[in-house]
């Protein structure tokens, strides 16, 4: 009956849901992150596990939209100016690394006995980096706009290329067979890969923008949502109809939105089903390690497994090296990307389908990708351990250690070094650590003791006297660790005042609902003095100058209260007298309070 299909699927829903809402909590709690939970409970509820649910590939095949939305959400914070900029490490970076690691990838599958066309298309898989795991750790540290997150985001835009080369040396090491022969000649392939390619990029430059504006006159939230998943799944469909990534169309289609007026506003309608879709995909390759393989090839599998990702993680650093990044940054890099991905499906399925791999083959293969994915986060989290104990044991730099100050500054850039002054003419005994151990050193010349020390940690904070503060001053310039401070120091120190910087409207207006006593946009005082000082080159007087930059706060404060609950935060900070925490809001519609879009 159709009630019990629809039940039975009902079923399935729920228990996916449910082994996220409690796998994910559970292994976050225990410090091995999210990813890693979802893997687990797809693997508990899966057909190798209890069972509750079968059909993991189509799980997989449904979810692998979340990778193409986070795709999506990078290319919207990546200009064209900055992904140019990016060309050296995209296909000279990327390139070495890739053509190392596939022949020495090759050379280990021709060491367990396999021909070389097997070993070359089980090594060409294996360097096709899970673009859905790495991403989700660069998220989950903050990394992703930082320089070496940035070098591994280019890697993996060089991989995501490269499928569309990779399916077509397949079919040219496929058997003599004309039934399984491509339907149509390489050239034209490529001539419509390069088509759909030229139109998505017409597309995103003249009907993307104009259609968005139609869409916000019309004052139809709805319809807004809708607008931006059709243009992320139009991207990726169109791409998928020319043979290429689907990830990289999303990617695409991003980047051409990315200097648009209404890129927050997409970002904002896509996160929450990139984030549910991406969770569903680890949950599937969960569901999809098919341990009866394991356990009946058991010796070859985890041999594959310990061989790949170990040949791969030294390939890696190797060319990490030689591209003169850091020791460190180089070890994070091959930590992070020694594992197979999920284009290794893709290509070891079209070579099971052209007779290249035997079944056997490709379900060891299978399994050893799956495994290889499934322990990388744990990987990262006991990497990530080792490199934090060792962190703090810096030769000439000196560790928080029960001290006591009335004010305590985090962070100790530019902003900071403005920021003391204030509390110095006052008076006020100061204790300042930093994360970065060259700026300690270079504030000693000038009289500052800066202590070394990783302000996202609450045991950090306590050792540098936290709980006697009167103020804690966070000047960090990272989004991610400005607002996991705040959490920490409001829910560990209650009693302390809390003066931060946020680095837009939409940081602002999340930390004043963490209960950041005074919020200050880290351009909003600037910007006001550039205005003030046109209106008197415009003739005005002083007081009618200040009179307008007074007038200009209030009103900002007043679509401020409009963003946040009830204008429950903003009514606050308006009665505290700190309106200086409010910047100008971005508007997703340009009508509004006749602002435009000005930040």
């Amino acid at each position: 009956m159709a009630t019990e299909g629809n039940a039975s699927q009902l079923i399935s829903i729920v228990t996916l849901l449910g082994a996220a809402v409690i796998a994910v909590p559970l292994f976050k709690r225990f410090g091995l992150g999210s990813v890693l939970g979802y893997l687990a409970g797809g693997l508990a509820i899966g057909p190798y596990g209890l069972g509750l649910v079968d059909d993991a590939q189509t799980i997989i095949h449904v979810a692998e939209l979340g990778v193409v939305m986070f795709l999506f959400v990078i290319g919207l914070e990546m200009k064209p100016s900055h992904l140019w900029s990016l060309r050296g490490q995209i296909f000279g970076l990327g390139s070495m690394q890739v053509v190392l690691c596939a022949l020495l990838l090759t050379g280990v599958g021709l060491a367990f006995g396999f021909s070389w066309q097997v070993s070359f298309i089980s090594g060409a898989g294996f360097v096709l980096t899970s673009t859905a795991i790495v991403m989700q750790v660069l998220a989950e540290r903050g990394d992703i706009h930082a320089p070496r997150g940035q070098r591994i985001v280019s890697i993996l835009l060089f991989e995501d290329l490269l499928i569309v080369p990779l399916l077509a040396i397949v079919a040219f090491l496929a058997p003599a067979d004309a039934s399984l022969a491509p339907s149509a000649p390489l050239w034209q392939r490529i001539g419509l890969a390069a088509l759909v390619l030229a139109a998505l990029v017409a597309a995103g430059l003249w009907l993307l923008n104009p259609m968005f504006r139609i869409l916000a006159k019309a004052k139809a939230r709805e319809v807004m949502t809708a607008a931006a998943l059709l243009v992320v799944l139009g991207a990726a469909l169109l791409m998928d109809f020319g043979g290429l990534s689907m990830a990289m169309g999303a990617f695409i289609a991003g980047v051409l939105l990315s200097e648009s007026t209404f890129r927050h506003q997409l970002e904002a309608d896509i996160e929450p089903f990139r984030g549910l879709l991406l969770g569903l995909f680890f949950l599937g390759v969960g569901m999809a390690l098919n341990l009866e393989v394991v356990a009946l090839n058991w010796k070859l599998v985890i041999a594959g497994v310990i061989a790949l990702m170990a040949a791969k993680a030294s390939c890696i650093y190797v060319v990490a090296r030689l591209a003169k990044s850091s020791h460190a940054d180089a070890i994070d890099r091959s930590v992070l990307m020694a594992q197979g991905g999920e284009f290794a499906f893709v290509l070891f399925a079209e070579a099971l389908r052209l007779q290249v791999m035997t079944p056997e083959i490709n379900a060891n293969m299978t399994a050893i990708v799956v495994l290889s994915m499934a322990i990388t986060p744990l990987v990262v989290a006991i990497h990530k351990r080792h490199v934090r104990a060792e962190a703090v044991k810096l030769d000439g730099v000196e560790s928080p250690q029960d001290l006591q100050g009335n004010v305590l500054i985090i962070g100790f850039g530019r902003v900071g070094q403005i920021a003391s002054q204030g509390p110095l003419a006052r008076g006020a005994q100061l204790t300042i650590i930093d994360n970065d151990p060259d700026v300690t050193r270079a504030a000693e010349p000038y009289g500052f003791k800066v202590y070394y020390g990783d302000g996202a940690r609450t045991d950090v904070l306590h050792a540098a006297g936290a709980q006697h503060a009167r103020v804690i001053m966070v000047c960090v310039n990272s989004k991610a660790a400005i607002t996991h401070m705040v959490e920490n120091i409001r829910r560990e120190f209650p009693h302390v005042t809390v003066v931060v910087r946020a680095t837009d409207r939409e940081h602002a207006v999340e930390l004043v609902k963490l209960d950041a006593r005074h919020v200050i946009r880290e351009t909003f005082e600037s910007a006001l003095v550039i205005g003030q000082k046109a209106v008197l080159a415009l003739g005005a007087t002083e007081d009618e100058a200040d009179a307008i930059t007074a007038q200009v706060r209030i009103r900002d404060a007043e679509r401020f209260e409009l963003e946040t609950s009830g204008g429950t935060f903003a009514g606050r900070a308006l009665l505290l007298g700190n309106i200086d925490r409010i910047d100008t809001v971005h508007h997703a519609d340009p009508a509004a309070d006749g602002a435009g879009t000005v930040r």
